[in-house]
């Protein structure tokens, strides 16, 4: 199977997973799920499950990583919304509709935020409690990963903007724990699922590694790309005073960088997957070159 076949088959899978796990709009309350839903089914490229499905099927098990997957996405799901509320980046577009306290109210999209957090662990409890030491391990590496000492100390700090000063130091804890580090969860949860936990520091430099290079094209695409590209605001970062890589370096340097963090995301994948890693590789190379 090619590249785009297998990434269109991910995607699906983690589509589907998605409306086996996830609330339906029509249970009680309609609105926050139907809420939860409108922010789920927006579409995007679903990055987050997909590595966690390819990185099991490098060495799968007998356990089914669908599950692992929608939780993944539920959580990130949650920090978008949150994100774009009024009080942190106050945005009016995500992945080209309105974002969910524009298409709802911003009481709504909270308690939505909050209910795909919770439905996140309570998941991976109940899909995984017949595997009770993998269900424990997926649940302490999500909450790690998700938590005050790494996503959300890291948007914390984001959200200081010029406060704190442009130091590499800051700049760099904020792109490792904001965005870096749920991606190292999403490998290092397929990784748990699959027979690859004996060689789980590769994930964790895989994750590391991806994650930087994301979030500094990231960076990138909101100062070079127009709106309707992105699916989302342009411009956010300049007008929140976000500290990013092309305000500190430049946007040549910030490609630099983000070729380096690129590549060793690329021998990590190797390190971990062996001749299995060929979809892996070209995700990661995918991401570099994206345009959104």
């Amino acid at each position: 199977m090619d590249f785009k076949n297998q990434l269109e088959n991910y995607r699906l899978r983690a589509e589907k997973a998605l409306n086996i796990w996830m609330p339906q709009a029509t249970e009680l309350p309609h609105r926050l799920h139907k809420a939860m839903r409108y922010s789920l089914e927006a579409g995007g490229k679903r990055l987050r499950p997909i590595l966690v499905l390819a990185t099991f099927d490098l060495n799968p098990s007998h356990l089914d990583p669908e599950p692992a997957a929608a939780a993944i996405e539920a959580l990130h799901t949650y920090t978008l919304i949150h994100d774009d509320l009024p009080c942190m980046d106050d945005s009016d577009l995500r992945r080209g509709k309105p974002t969910c306290h524009k298409q709802f109210d911003e009481a709504t999209a909270l308690l939505a935020g909050d209910g795909l957090l919770t439905e996140a662990f309570y998941l991976l409890a109940r899909a995984y409690k017949h595997s009770p030491s993998v269900a424990v391990a997926l649940i302490e590496t999500l909450g790690d990963n998700a938590g005050s000492r790494k996503l959300i100390g890291g948007q914390q700090e984001d959200t200081l903007g010029e406060m704190q000063g442009n130091d590499e130091h800051r700049l760099n804890f904020i792109h490792q724990n904001k965005t870096a580090a749920l991606l190292t969860a999403c490998v290092k949860m397929g990784a748990l699922l699959g027979d690859s936990s004996s060689h789980i520091e590769h994930a964790d430099v895989l994750g590391y590694n991806l994650g930087m290079a994301f979030q500094i094209i990231d960076d990138i695409l909101d100062a070079t790309a127009d709106t309707a590209t992105l699916g989302k605001t342009a411009g956010l970062d300049e007008k929140n005073n976000t500290l990013t890589f092309p305000k500190l370096y430049g946007i040549e340097e910030s490609r630099k960088r983000a070729s380096h963090h690129t590549k060793s995301a690329i021998d990590s994948a190797k390190a971990l997957g062996g001749e299995r890693s060929t979809f892996l590789v070209e995700l990661i190379l995918s991401m570099e070159h994206r345009i959104n």
